[in-house]
């Protein structure tokens, strides 16, 4: 038991001082936006830009893996979306935003500290190869999802809802991230030329500030959250995201597809984390269910701790 909590506690403790700090007025919100935009627009990534442009596609990319993951968190969404709509009675709009926190779990700023802390860095390919879709393939999904909604009865074509899809997914910092990585690869791979050891090195010194600064940063965020009404729809998304979602990734992994042990703890532990502030960030964007995002991000993100020790107890 302690050695889960030597684990997890360090990544909590980091994020609670952000918390604490703000919540006692000694970092102002001001502050804590400038300090998530340096993060998320950033320093992030530049991490994954790093980490994918060194990544050995061929032996992370494995075909169980993403679909342990995957499926789980398309379940979520599915069951999330048609719960919220049929079940909670809330309309289309706030339907597809409750489902896309379901889906959209802190893969990066909660599972890669955690993932890295339990087994080591050179455990993080599986989680790598996982963030590397995630934004671009999970904000599709809930953009065109949004998009269909909203358009239902307006006679806008499905053209014109996979171009908002695209442009919504392109002008994301974290996919600009993830293409600039595979960019680099690429090119290293056509022309036998590296990029130069000082722009390795300045990269990893701004990958290095990337996740203290933006667990921090979360801990100032959820400050501004507050866990009031709409108690079945907070519960129900924390449920998904935390207990099904992981545990369809385990299911999948061990027994359908028999991975690995480095491949199923990065499946597992990666759907293990609560919705990420993207699930805000993207029902702030459209207007719908925000206070069901916001609530659930924090919700979730403390009850994470009880149910990521489950899984690391479980995982080998």
């Amino acid at each position: 038991m302690s050695g889960l909590i030597d684990v997890i506690l360090p990544v909590f403790l980091v994020l609670g001082f952000g918390y604490l700090v703000v919540w006692k007025g000694l970092f102002s919100e001001s502050a804590v936006d400038g300090l998530m935009r340096f993060a998320q627009n950033f320093a992030v990534p530049v991490l994954l830009a790093r980490s994918i442009a060194k990544l050995d596609l061929g032996a992370s990319y494995d075909f169980g893996l993403m679909v342990s993951f995957y499926a789980g968190a398309l379940i979520s969404f599915v069951i999330g979306a048609g719960a919220a709509r049929l079940w909670l009675r809330r309309t289309g709009p706030d339907a597809v935003a409750i489902g896309f926190a379901c889906l959209f779990s802190n893969s990066l700023l909660l599972g890669i500290p955690i993932t890295e802390r339990a087994y080591g860095h050179d455990a993080l390919a599986g989680n790598f190869a996982i963030i590397s879709i995630h934004s671009p393939f999970l904000y599709t999904i809930g953009i065109v999802a949004m998009e269909a909604v909203r358009s239902h009865g307006t006679g806008a074509g499905l053209s014109r809802v996979g171009l908002n899809a695209l442009m919504g997914v392109l002008r994301t910092p974290l996919v600009i991230g993830i293409l600039t990585g595979f960019t680099i690869q690429a090119g290293q791979a056509l022309t036998g030329m590296v990029l130069p050891a000082p722009v390795w090195s300045a990269m990893d010194m701004i990958a290095g500030a990337a996740l203290p600064a933006a667990l921090f940063g979360l801990g100032g965020v959820l400050v501004r959250y507050r866990p009031e009404g709409d108690g079945r729809a907070i519960a129900m998304v924390t449920t998904l995201s935390l207990i099904l979602h992981p545990g369809i990734a385990y299911l999948l992994g061990h027994f359908v597809f028999d991975l690995g042990t480095p491949a199923l703890r990065s499946a597992v532990l990666t759907a293990a984390m609560a919705p990420g502030v993207n699930a805000y960030l993207f029902s702030n964007m459209y207007g719908a269910a925000r206070r069901v995002a916001a609530s659930s991000v924090l919700v979730a993100t403390a009850g994470s701790i009880l149910t990521i020790s489950f899984w690391l107890a479980l995982l080998p």
